[in-house]
């Protein structure tokens, strides 16, 4: 879907009118074409955590959610009002993990658009199992002994921290 007249995503997504017009360009299957902003190690670390994505069939969810991923100094988190994920050198530097946050991100954002409760503690176990999906599935999709591995300790480790819950 092309970025014209009526059917351009809003730049910013904040006001009701604005939530509106980007849920409905969704709903007629408008994807973003992810940006990639920071160093170029950044970048490089990104890609391979969106090549996981994919791997995982997760990018075409992903694209419909997120439009940029930003490189910053302080705390990884979802800018809801930019479909931007702001992401710190450390979240990007393990690509298995990156891309569970990455994809948890995108849940988080389809549920502000969709104007569910997208934080605190219910909110927060369901972004743990939207984790653990995604990572069972790059799991089972992967064939990289090093990968699977990964997924594995990061999936003990989520179900044992959900616990909390």
């Amino acid at each position: 879907m092309k970025n014209q007249g009526a059917s351009r995503f809003p730049k910013r997504i904040y006001t009701e009118d604005e939530v509106k017009q980007a849920k409905s360009l969704i709903d007629k299957g408008y994807r973003h074409r992810v940006k990639i902003k920071g160093s170029a190690d950044f970048k490089e670390k990104a890609k391979r955590a969106i090549d996981h994505i994919k791997m995982a069939g997760y990018y075409d969810f992903f694209r419909t959610y997120i439009e940029q991923i930003e490189e910053i100094d302080g705390l990884t988190q979802l800018r809801q009002s930019e479909a931007t994920i702001w992401a710190n050198k450390y979240a990007v530097k393990n690509s298995v993990d990156a891309a569970s946050i990455l994809v948890q991100k995108a849940h988080q954002m389809k549920e502000y658009l969709e104007g569910t409760l997208y934080y605190g503690g219910q909110a927060e176990k369901r972004a743990d199992q939207n984790r653990i999906e995604f990572l069972e599935k790059l799991k089972n999709e992967s064939r990289e002994k090093e990968t699977v591995a990964e997924c594995e300790r990061l999936i003990k480790m989520w179900k044992e921290s959900s616990l909390v819950y």
